[in-house]
């Protein structure tokens, strides 16, 4: 049996191809991701550990630490203090800061497309993360090393000039030297200063750094040099070894989990679909060798025998796919590196981390989906009698089994439905839970009860196709095997209900935010600044005296306690024009009475929280401000909302009577109104003024509403890309579908050829065939996933995302998308049907 397994097995290659093909790219995928955030996690790993002293001593960072506000620094005398404690071999000041805009002589910033930072800091000259590569080290005010890596990308060379924009003031340096990683650079631009310069320019005050860099001596570990250095300098002090430093800035970096995630959702996504096809197919070649396998039977093989010769060639079938796919995932990782370093995150394209648990999961992952895949049909081979050999090849279709299948899936369609309509009328978790229920019970019950549908489903499609006979015998081709039609629209409704569930909710978040935008922002212009700075007093005395602005409203930051219970609140400190320019939905009280007395807005989930009423006088301490103060609470926000969510609000001038002027933090947004009939020529006017400012970003609401899209568009995107290897999968099934089709139908395809059918109508016949499959999965796939993406708006709507939008025209591209899915599907397996030798084909057994 092992030898005829084996001789079957290469025998039918050809039906096995594209099955085989699902198989490699479906495991492509996973060791694909894994190699990818593998060689991310290395490469960050890498450089935060040469980064990181064997301890490094900080001030802790607030937990509601103010936008813009300074960074927390350590008094210079430190570094002398820490040199002298026992194990110690060395301690150094470090100024590192991410609050600064650098420009080039043509005012371009220096950022990257990835989205990295600016960091300034001081030459320390030691050699252990960066070495000089050309030209000499900074030596006083007015100079700087720029790193190598992002000299070449923004085309810089030692003598170009730079502005560096500070929260202290602008300064113009001159690059005298540039410096490379001894590790990557993923993609940051550093800026290096001597250290006074750095202290003075980025700091504002000399005396001070950011950090301490410890080096432990000779035989002493970093967890003891750690508990030395806190005995000495006191637990008031955050220190953390070069191990809990590395790890602690792995965590900043949520970004790798987040896409990590993202990618292995969708290799399951690609994983699920492909099984459907692995399925699909067995079934289809069991059906084709119903007359061989009862042969085998006849012959003295028992059904056990049968049984693991499936199950034998599904596994030949994973464990080849597997190794081609787990070579084909390498591919795929240097492909994403090189996609990556194309957005400006630089990454090594010839080293990728390669770990054993990669090779482990993609044999797993193929083969044992694979062994899943065939099980089903192993077992109905086992089930064929000898009996078989002396009919006709084909396999009677087990009739309760299907009325058995076709009323679970509608118990699970109903109990899904039920759940995702519930999910619709709650909220927080148990909404998430409902809605989670929802999509898995609806997507296995529409899987199930899909051979149910396709008879009426594809009668309904054929109405629009030509009333000619070869039209007919296509729709008759797709309900002959209503089961095989169910199994491989399910592959392809798969994809299209994510992408049609992820185009509602997107469609409404756009909606949402724009009706949002519309009813809560009345200012004309929004001036916002970058890099962590805020808007200096300089900037704001210029928006002010521009032509045609009638006001401006400034808008702080800050930070503190509510509250008997000193509730963390962060505050949005506004000008008393604030709500002539921004509207704040309240429940209750009135925001008008923040701006006219003393009194403060809060949250509704704060009130709820800390069970303060309106009405109600309560303890608020400012950060800066000293001693608490007792406010009035006068209004209550609305949690159904996206600008300014979970904010407190105060009038700047209740902020100056307890927070003297100088311990504020700078403005972190200005609204500006125009005067009546000059919104263009101001917004033209502001952009010129404002110009000598790079680190302020000027907007008007239709800038807004654009940037808006086009945020909302690059993640669609990404998301759709990797929706596409689910149909292209997919699409691979269809072909797989038609082309054993094609196969099992050779005999009649000869006789249709032998009474006058021509090959070109039976090319359009199984190209209608295939469009009509193709648009029974679009249905059931647009059908389930705009049902979950209005139940995901309506559960949201309570977080501002309050108006349902369904993107007509991109559900209808996809419709049609899919019937040309369908159409291309088609090509290579009509063109083998229609290349067939009349006699021959009729001669088939």
């Amino acid at each position: 049996m092992f030898k005829a397994t084996w001789r079957n097995f290469f025998a039918h290659k050809g039906r096995l191809a594209l099955t085989l093909l699902v198989v490699v790219l479906s495991v492509g995928f996973v060791a694909g991701t894994l190699l990818f955030t593998d060689t991310i996690n290395r490469t960050f790993d890498q450089l935060f550990a040469t980064t990181s002293a064997d301890v490094t001593v900080s001030q802790p960072t607030p937990a509601n630490q103010e936008e813009g506000a300074a960074d927390p620094t350590v008094p210079a005398a430190l570094v002398d203090r820490i040199s002298s404690v026992p194990g110690v071999a060395s301690a150094r000041g470090d100024v590192t800061t991410e609050q600064l805009v650098v420009t080039d002589a043509h005012g371009d910033k220096l950022t990257s497309s990835s989205g990295a930072p600016t960091i300034g800091t001081n030459w320390n000259g030691d050699g252990k993360a960066v070495t000089l590569s050309s030209g000499r080290v900074p030596s006083g005010p007015g100079e700087v090393v720029l790193d190598s890596d992002t000299a070449s990308q923004q085309h810089l060379a030692i003598g170009d000039q730079l502005k560096v924009i500070t929260a202290t003031g602008t300064y113009t340096d001159k690059i005298v030297g540039l410096a490379g990683f001894k590790t990557v650079n993923p993609g940051a631009a550093f800026v290096f200063f001597d250290t006074p310069t750095a202290q003075a320019d980025l700091l504002g005050k000399s005396g001070v750094f950011t950090s301490i860099d410890v080096t432990a001596a000779h035989g002493t570990s970093d967890d003891k040099l750690k508990a030395n250095v806190l005995s000495a300098i006191g637990g008031h002090y955050d220190a953390k070894t070069a191990a809990e430093e590395t790890s602690s800035n792995l965590d900043s970096l949520g970004f790798v989990s987040v896409l990590r995630t993202a990618l292995l959702g969708f290799a399951g996504i690609a994983l699920l679909v492909g099984a459907f096809l692995i399925v699909n197919t067995f079934q289809m070649l069991v059906a084709q060798r119903t007359r061989e396998l009862g042969l085998l039977r006849a012959l003295g093989a028992s059904r056990k025998q049968v049984n693991r010769s499936v199950r034998t060639e599904a596994l030949l079938l994973g464990v080849i796919g597997s190794t081609l796919g787990i070579a084909a995932g390498y591919g795929l990782a240097a492909g994403l590196i090189v996609l990556m370093r194309s957005a400006g995150l630089n990454m090594p394209a010839g080293h990728l981390a390669f770990h054993a648990g990669t090779p482990i999961a993609g044999y797993a992952v193929g083969v044992i989906v694979t062994l899943i895949a065939a099980w089903g049909p192993a077992r109905r081979a086992a089930r064929i009698s000898p009996m078989a050999a002396l009919r006709d090849a084909g396999m009677p279709e087990d009739r309760r089994a299907s009325r058995i299948r076709s009323a679970i899936g509608l118990v699970f369609a109903g109990g899904g439905a039920a759940a995702l309509i519930a999910a619709a009328h709650s909220s927080g978790g148990t909404g998430g839970s409902l809605l989670g229920l929802g999509v898995l019970a609806t997507l296995v019950g529409a899987v199930l009860v899909g051979p149910l549908l396709a008879s009426g489903v594809i009668r309904v499609l054929s109405v629009a196709l030509p009333r000619r006979p070869v039209a007919r015998l296509a729709k008759r081709n797709a309900l002959r095997n209503p089961r095989r039609t169910g199994a491989t629209a399910a592959a392809l409704m798969i994809g299209l209900s994510l992408v049609a569930g992820l185009s509602v909710v997107s469609s409404s978040l756009l909606a949402s935010a724009s009706a949002q935008l519309d009813g809560s922002v009345g200012a004309d212009f929004v001036i916002q600044a970058n890099g962590g700075l805020g808007v200096t007093s300089q900037a704001v005395n210029a928006t002010r005296t521009t032509p045609g602005v009638a006001h401006v409203t400034e808008n702080k930051d800050v930070t503190g306690t509510i509250g008997t219970g000193a509730a963390s609140a962060d505050f949005f400190a506004s000008s008393d024009t604030l709500l002539q320019d921004f509207t704040v939905k309240t429940v209750s009280g009135d925001m008008a009475q923040v701006f006219s007395g003393d009194g403060i807005a809060i949250p509704q989930d704060l009130a709820t929280a800390q069970h303060i009423s309106l009405g109600e006088t309560v303890p608020v301490t400012f950060t800066g401000g000293g001693a608490a103060t007792r406010l009035p609470v006068v209004a209550i926000t609305s949690e159904n909302t996206v600008f300014n969510k979970n904010e407190s609000y105060v009038s700047l001038g209740t902020l100056g009577k307890t927070v003297p002027a100088s311990a504020q933090p700078m403005d972190i947004m200005l609204f500006a109104k125009a005067d009546s009939g000059q919104a263009d020529p101001a917004y033209k006017q502001l952009q010129h003024r404002l110009g000598a400012y790079p680190q302020l970003d000027v907007k008007n609401q239709a800038d807004y509403k654009a940037e808006l899209h086009s945020q909302v568009g690059q993640l669609l995107d990404l998301v759709y890309g990797l929706l596409g290897l689910a149909i292209v999968v997919a699409i691979l099934g269809v072909i797989n579908t038609l082309a054993l089709s094609v196969v099992e139908r050779t005999r009649e395809i000869g006789l249709l050829r032998a009474i006058g059918l021509s090959r070109r109508s039976l090319r359009r016949m199984i190209r209608l065939e295939s469009v009509l499959i193709a648009l029974f999965g679009a249905v059931l796939g647009l059908g389930l996933g705009m049902g979950w993406g209005i139940s995901a708006q309506r559960l949201l709507a309570s977080a501002g995302l309050d108006q349902l939008s369904i993107p007509w025209p991109t559900i209808m591209a996809v419709f049609i998308g899919a019937g040309v899915v369908g159409l291309l599907a088609a090509l290579l397996p009509a063109l083998r049907a229609s290349r067939m030798k009349v006699l021959q084909a009729i001669a088939t057994d």
